[in-house]
């Protein structure tokens, strides 16, 4: 009976709860194995308020993925995200203890956990501390000290706190679903690794994920993450928006802006007519798509207003050359790269997220992203167990849930 690791990933997003497995091959590199999601529910703006509906929305997305995969999952890396995320800089300064003043890891460690003494509420806990430079002695712009000589290690990282109760209630949630959790990462970050390139990196990019409730933003500049973010505005505000502005259902109004939607009102021709469904025993009108564009565009421009003020937080003195990069389900509507670039001032594209080898090609779509990069992350780090193809109890009892769930 051979054995494999398993990588899975959990994207507990505001919309959607989205599962990716995959296992590492014989050069070590991740291989796609399966695929599932469910609807985000029991969940609003990222934390969980109905415990019991978002351990089921998990268990179905979960039990999609292992029976595309074939396999039963015991530990995952699971993505967070809300408005309660909030991060900061610091700086942590320690003097080299060797005789021969060669700093070794454990130094690096050391400077680290300096800079990550930092007094915070205790309402609020650290889930990533994110290197970005060292400085040994006056010699500054260093991204690996290991191996180096000097008297005084500094180093400056990007600190990422949580609510500790949203935090620790996402942890829970993917626990009681028998998940251990591997690591808890913040999603903007995560789609960062399916979406960015090292040279981006260096050059400066903003990673823009636009998402159901929230938009996340990541900037990066000098190889390193410099600011991250979040905006309270997302996808289903515009189809708010257009529920309102066009009087029919939350269900039409989505269709309408997948079908017919445009972020940018004159790249519409105001004589594309589309039908709409309004009250409840009314004929459906004829509305130009001119009409939806102009509902579309006022709320696409006030999440990109919002963005670029969270791209001025990073402090960039120097404009980012390898301009933003948009992921998420939002990201999808036509028009959306012109508008961006508009008001952010900078080239945009939309991220395609890659890395994993085997990935069907309908799954390589920026609202995948996250799912990706987090597997891309638990890979890097480390996660996953060695898991037995076959002869596994649990993997034929998610069967058998599976199939009173779907049939």
């Amino acid at each position: 009976m051979s054995e494999t690791r398993i990588i899975t990933a959990i994207d507990i997003g505001t919309t959607a709860i989205k599962v990716m497995i995959a296992e590492s091959d014989e050069k070590g590199d991740p291989v796609y194995m399966g695929f599932g999601s469910a609807p985000a529910v029991g969940l609003r703006r990222g934390v969980v308020v109905n415990m019991e509906k978002a351990l089921e929305s998990i268990t179905r997305a979960v039990e999609d993925a292992e029976m595309t995969a074939g396999v039963h999952i015991g530990s995952a890396v699971g993505g967070i995200t809300g408005d309660h995320i909030k991060s900061l800089n610091s700086q942590g300064v320690i003097a080299i203890s060797r005789s021969d003043n060669e700093i070794g890891e454990r130094d690096v460690q050391k400077a680290i956990e300096a800079a990550s003494a930092i007094a915070i509420p205790n309402d609020r806990e650290i889930i990533h501390v994110l290197p970005q430079d060292y400085t040994i002695d006056e010699q500054s712009g260093i991204k690996n000290p290991v191996g180096m000589t000097g008297v005084r290690l500094e180093v400056e990282v990007h600190i990422v706190t949580a609510a500790v109760t949203s935090a620790r209630n996402i942890f829970r949630s993917i626990e009681r679903c028998e998940i251990a959790v591997d690591h808890l990462v913040l999603q903007s970050l995560a789609s960062s690794y399916a979406c960015i390139s090292p040279d981006e990196e260096e050059m400066g990019v903003a990673l823009i994920d636009i998402g159901g409730d929230l938009t996340d933003v990541a900037v990066f500049y000098d190889g390193s993450i410099r600011h991250t973010g979040v905006v309270p505005l997302g996808g289903r505000n515009v189809t708010n928006d257009i529920t309102i502005g066009l009087r029919t259902s939350l269900e039409q109004a989505e269709r309408l802006k997948l079908a017919h939607g445009s972020a940018l009102t004159s790249r519409v021709d105001p004589e594309d007519m589309m039908e709409v469904t309004t009250a409840v025993g009314r004929e459906p009108k004829q509305i130009s798509r001119n009409v939806l564009a102009s509902i579309i565009e006022p709320r696409m421009e006030e999440i990109f207003t919002l963005v670029q003020r969270e791209i001025k937080k990073a402090g960039s003195t120097e404009p980012l050359a390898a301009g933003a990069v948009l992921t998420g389900g939002g990201s999808l509507l036509p028009g959306i790269i012109d508008l961006a670039e508009q008001i952010l001032d900078m080239p945009v594209k939309i991220g395609v997220p890659g890395g994993i080898d085997e990935i069907p090609e309908n799954e390589i779509t920026p609202d995948r992203a996250t799912a990706i990069g987090l597997v891309l992350y638990g890979h890097r780090h480390g996660t996953g167990a060695e898991i037995a193809r076959g002869g596994i109890r649990g993997f034929f009892r998610k069967i058998e849930n599976w199939i009173s769930n779907n049939f």
